[in-house]
Formats: C-alpha cells, structure tokens, sequence
C-alpha cells in the first residue's frame, strides 16, 4: 500500500500524483540497496582477484619481497582472506600451535619473512609440526635473507649446534652479527658470548663486554631470567678486565645504536 493511500478514496489529482512519485522512490532505493550490496560483493572479489594475481606473478618472476606481501596481505585481509602474521605470533606464544600454523603458513609462502621465521622454528622445536631440522633451516633461511632478526638468530643456533646444517661456529656468529646489529637481545648476549668464548670470531673481552652490555639493557624487564643471565655473564667477562678495557667496552655499549 502506498504512503497517500491513508487518505482514503477521495483523493484529488495533486494527491494521487504524490503517491505516484513516493512509491517510484521506495522502488528506486530498493534497487540502490541491491546495487549497492552487489557492488560490495563484487569489490571483494576484484581485491581477493587482484591480490592472486600479484602473486602469480611474483612467483612467476621470482621478485617477492616481504613489503610487498605484506602490503597485498593486508589488503586481502580486510575482506576477511588472509589474518596478519601477528596472530601467529599470538596463537604461538600462547600455544596454540594448530591456530599458529593455519595462519602462517600461507603467509609464509607468499613470502612474508616473519611468517617463515615463526615456520621455522615450529619445524626446529616441533610445535605444531614434525620435528625437522632440514625443514627448519629451510624457512629460516628465507627468513634470514630478508633481513629477518629472528630468523637469523635462530638460524644461527641451528649452525652453532650442527642441526639440519653442518656446525659452524663462523656462520653462526654471522648471523648473529646481522641479528644483533637490527637490535635482537637474545642475539646480542649469543654473540657476546661467542666473543668471550673465541667461537666463530677471535677471542675478545671488550666486544663481549660490549655486546652482553646492550644486551642487557635490551631484554625486556619483564624478562628477568635473560636479564640477569646477561648481567652476570657480563661481569663474569669484566672479572677477567683491566678498567680502561672496561670503559672502552661501556663507552661502545653507549654509542651502540640499530641498524
């Protein structure tokens, strides 16, 4: 029944006309509203179309590169596709390992560095997958070659202790280095101890010094075990310093910033 129909049977030309013009614009804005919810189903899947299409090529020419996945990743997620690797990282950390992998997975293989890192160490610790060091290495050198902290950090314990790669002290505190440098902690006190110990670089008091220093003040203090770890590893290497060697290695720990 239309709007003007209310007024009963007398109604005079003006009126009819107006009852005329109100149900042709429900009319009208029924089909705006199917257009309309057309339309969103169709911009999604120009997106998620969009988004697939990048990544045929980028396989096709062997040119991905992690701000480029993230970005299209991102942009797919929005119309609910793809989650972000942060929770991955979250289900991991709160072990929910199944979650973790459902998410990273297909981030990791369109190429997200984060995503690989975290594949990685699923495959190194077995969570959530098979124990497997060769798998492990795999991702976690993708990882690494994008510049990667924690993929070249804990690529470097795999060589370190010869897992799923020949052991290898020198590569190891390689990787280190590069982790260490992007502001790694954990990275930062492994290779100051490697310079305590001489493995994989020459023995040297001042760069572990140094390094176990910043590693310190860069673990959380939420983190009290590695914290203290780090302290006490530190002072360890200064019982067997002289106080200008000290202070050379402070004044480096001050001057330390992130690549």
């Amino acid at each position: 029944m239309g709007l003007m129909q209310w007024f009963g049977p007398s109604r005079d030309p003006d009126e009819a006309a107006l009852e005329a013009r109100v149900s042709a614009l429900q009319t009208a804005l029924g089909k705006c509203k199917e257009v309309a919810s057309r339309w969103t189903r169709v911009r999604r899947e120009i997106v998620a179309g969009t988004a697939v299409l990048f990544l045929i090529v980028g396989f096709t020419l062997g040119v991905y590169r992690e701000p480029i996945q993230q970005s299209i990743a991102n942009l797919v997620g929005k119309g609910g596709v793809v989650r972000p690797v942060e929770d991955a990282e979250t289900a991991y950390q709160k072990g929910n390992y199944e979650a973790a992998l459902r998410i990273a997975r297909p981030l990791a293989e369109a190429g997200n560095a984060r995503a690989q890192s975290l594949l990685g160490r699923m495959y190194s610790r077995g969570r959530g997958l098979p124990h497997d060091e060769v798998e492990a290495v795999n991702w976690l050198r993708r990882a690494a070659e994008q510049g990667d902290a924690a993929g070249e950090f804990t690529l470097g314990n795999l060589y370190a202790e010869g897992k799923g790669v020949p052991q290898d002290y020198v590569e190891a505190a390689k990787l280190y280095r590069l982790a260490a440098e992007r502001g790694d902690p954990q990275a930062q006190y492994n290779l100051g101890l490697a310079y305590a110990k001489g493995e994989g670089v020459a023995q040297d008091n001042v760069s572990a010094h140094a390094w176990l220093n910043i590693a310190t003040a860069r673990f959380p203090a939420s983190d009290t075990a590695n914290r203290n770890l780090a302290i006490s590893s530190r002072d360890a290497v200064a019982s067997k310093m002289k106080p200008e060697e000290i202070a050379e290695a402070q004044q480096r720990a001050r001057q330390w910033t992130p690549k």
